[in-house]
């Protein structure tokens, strides 16, 4: 939206009225700066984590988003691995057709595999035990929100690289894809 002010043969005058206007035509809520539209709503992990082999390793998440929440939201905390895109290796709960199943834990982590989060809590843990060299990867955190009519879903972009040493007692190098 623009203002445009009229003030023949005083163009100085106009471009120092526009100039002042320009802030508040920029502010937006949640926005001071005006600059840029930040998201309101995201998922916030480590960048890199570091475990050693045959020890355990938690990668912490919380999320935000700006919806005050009606009574009783089904929320449910996902993980994938590898890229953005990748394989699910943990769900909460899921629905298929009426029934729901709870935790989801992919073959590669079975046994292994905690998440330390409950719904309403915004923050958790997710915890990988008896680390493997295997297990060096990226991970991300998805966030699937159902309250009343609003359906959302959101996840980390860039997710967490965990990284595996060796035991003390071999080497203390890490190994890398």
């Amino acid at each position: 939206m623009a203002l445009l002010i009229s003030l023949p043969g005083r163009i100085l005058d106009m471009t120092w009225v526009l100039f002042l206007l320009l802030p508040a035509a920029c502010l937006q809520a949640g926005n001071p700066a005006g600059f840029y539209r930040k998201r309101d709503f995201g998922v916030i992990q480590p960048a890199r984590l570091s475990g050693v082999q045959g020890s355990s390793i938690e990668i912490p998440f919380s999320f935000y988003f700006p919806w005050e929440l009606a009574k009783d939201p089904q929320m449910r905390i996902l993980w994938r691995w590898k890229d953005f895109h990748g394989e699910f290796i943990y769900n909460s709960s899921f629905i298929h057709k009426h029934f729901i199943h709870k935790h989801f834990i992919h073959e590669h982590f079975k046994g292994r595999l905690t998440l330390n989060w409950t719904q309403p809590q915004t923050s958790g843990v997710l915890k990988i035990l008896n680390l493997t060299k295997e297990d060096l990867n990226t991970y991300f955190c998805r966030v699937h929100l159902k309250a009343g009519n609003l359906k959302e879903m959101w996840q980390s972009i860039s997710g967490t690289r965990l990284t595996i040493t060796r035991g003390k007692h071999i080497t203390g190098q890490p190994w890398w894809p």
